[in-house]
């Protein structure tokens, strides 16, 4: 195991854990400091390869390691308190939990002699974490700190989930020699691969199909060379999952856009026809969208989600495996005018799209608002993407490049945008990353505005400012009942990031919106564009 080098030799608990998770390659924590946690903060102040990243909420922290994980597939370390730092991280780690992120939490506790009813701060985390993590333990005994802190790693990384450790703040400065500590063997990745009789079915399936369909979930991300080569053996176009949009870019001949609430209507139109649905790394949820009657292959390292489809041959196995060895015993089709039907298809909704794009419309369009960005963003912008209206114009009328994005999927939680985007900027630290939020999602964790500021992480925070929780409001429009509570009355965000020692632009005309962001792209700290937008739907 690598030696970490620190001011001192590692003598105690906190610091044995910090040097451990160095060793592994974990090395950036996001947190609150606080007394039941200061040994493990100042292992961390003291140890030259680690990162603290001080969040102005603990909710900020665990979305902020989620999202990490969702870009770079690596571990980030949720750090702070018990007791209400523990509990504010509940929504972070939920989000982790149902998008199957991988994330470590560590989390001090009160001293071993004041646990139990009556303690400050004191709670049972072990309770309280339970229903979140895929492992969670109370560290009681500095010489099984070690092997639990491996362990947890371990189940992170196997079972794609939250693991969790509470340290009394006792246990973490008491002296240990880690030479003689027992440790498990953290696996950096999790690869299977599927049986030859398993990829024997499926390829008895799609060669019997004449109308395969091809579906991207969001567990196809790393496979999309093999999505692609599989797809122009057998002539199948591909739709994609919300999450797995931009897998391809959307120009791309075979790519028919999202199915879906979202859905394009060639992409729909091509599943309803269709007489079998590969779906590749995909979770066949009620927004996913696919009829139960529907013959389908279903390819998922996670093989908790085959059988979910009820007429689907099950293979477990990772898509980047499973598809090329799929696809070498498929048979080749010729082309049956597929592509040239879709390539119509495709510029009649893009010509929509354009028609639904007034660029003189005031307030500005959302729809106007994605053509803007579309045409304006970096071809390999990284974009943190929030809840909200905005995500519904985004995943209907942003067209992908080479971007690529990550968001609160399952969980769907406002507030996601901007510690996204924090982790996005630590994680590629040379590359454009750009928030799209909305006023409702940014003013929830706007406070960490100044995090962006204070650690010099330029990012461009685009805010549609509709004055209106109007996702909502739709809702309950859909729902027939009367709009109520949705109204919001909103600071001047873009005179708020200036005041934080940022940048703000605020928009308010359609022709100013494009140079407003290609002067925020460039401005090289961190910046919000305030985006006066209409909050209606259609017109």
């Amino acid at each position: 195991m690598k030696k970490t080098t620190f001011e001192e030799s590692p003598t105690t608990v906190a610091d044995v854990m910090v040097s451990e998770l160095a060793a592994w390659g974990i090395t950036l924590y996001f947190g609150i400091p606080g007394a039941s946690a200061l040994p493990l903060v100042d292992a961390v102040r003291r140890n030259p390869n680690a990162r603290y990243i001080v969040v102005r909420h603990e909710q900020t922290a665990a979305m902020a390691a989620s999202a990490y994980n969702k870009f770079t597939g690596k571990i980030a370390v949720c750090l702070t308190i018990a007791g209400p730092g523990a509990t504010n991280l509940a929504t972070g780690l939920y989000d982790a939990k149902e998008d199957h992120a991988s994330v470590l939490a560590l989390s001090g506790q009160v001293k071993t002699q004041y646990a139990g009813p009556g303690g400050i701060q004191e709670i049972d985390q072990d309770a309280f974490f339970r229903p979140i993590t895929v492992f969670n333990n109370t560290v009681a005994d500095p010489t099984t700190a070690v092997k639990l802190l491996t362990r947890a790693l371990r189940y992170a990384v196997v079972g794609r989930g939250v693991a969790q450790l509470s340290f009394p703040n006792d246990i973490q400065r008491e002296p240990l020699d880690s030479t003689y500590c027992e440790r498990e063997t953290c696996l950096p990745e999790v690869r299977v691969a599927p049986t030859d009789e398993v990829v024997a079915a499926a390829v008895e399936a799609i060669d019997g199909a004449a109308r395969p369909v091809i579906l991207a979930g969001f567990g196809a991300m790393r496979a999309a060379g093999p999505v692609l080569d599989l797809a122009e053996t057998i002539q199948a176009p591909i739709v994609t999952t919300f999450r797995a949009k931009g897998i391809l870019p959307d120009d791309n001949e075979w790519v028919a856009g999202l199915h879906g609430q979202l859905g394009t209507p060639h992409a729909l139109t091509l599943v309803l026809k269709s007489d079998l649905v590969i779906a590749c790394g995909a979770s066949f949820s009620d927004l996913t969208g696919i009829p139960e009657s529907k013959r389908a292959v279903h390819i998922d390292i996670d093989p908790l989600q085959l059988g979910k489809h009820p007429l689907a041959v099950g293979v477990w196995g990772d898509c980047a495996i499973a598809l090329p060895r799929i696809r070498e015993r498929v048979r080749s089709r010729d082309d049956s005018g597929t592509r040239q039907w879709l390539a119509e298809k495709k510029q009649e909704w893009r010509d929509r799209l354009d028609r639904e794009a007034d660029p003189a419309a005031v307030p500005i369009r959302p729809p106007y608002i994605m053509k803007v960005l579309s045409e304006t963003l970096p071809e390999d912008a990284v974009i943190s993407l929030d809840v909200g209206e905005n995500q519904w114009w985004f995943g209907r009328n942003f067209r992908m490049k080479r971007q690529r994005f990550a968001m609160s999927g399952y969980l769907g939680t406002m507030g996601f945008g901007l510690p996204g985007a924090i982790a996005a900027k630590l994680a590629y630290p040379d590359a454009n990353v750009v928030c799209i939020t909305g006023d409702g999602g940014f003013s929830m964790v706007m406070g960490d505005f100044v995090t962006a500021v204070k650690y010099d992480l330029p990012i461009v925070v685009v805010v549609l400012n509709n004055h209106e929780l109007a996702m909502i409001r739709e809702e309950q429009r859909e729902a027939n009942y009367p709009p109520y509570g949705t109204d919001l009355t909103n600071p001047d965000f873009a005179a708020y990031a200036e005041a934080c020692g940022g940048a703000g632009i605020r928009v308010t005309r359609p022709q100013d919106l494009a140079d407003a962001v290609l002067r925020a792209v460039r401005m090289n700290k961190p910046v919000v564009i305030d985006i006066e937008t209409d909050p209606v739907r259609f017109k």
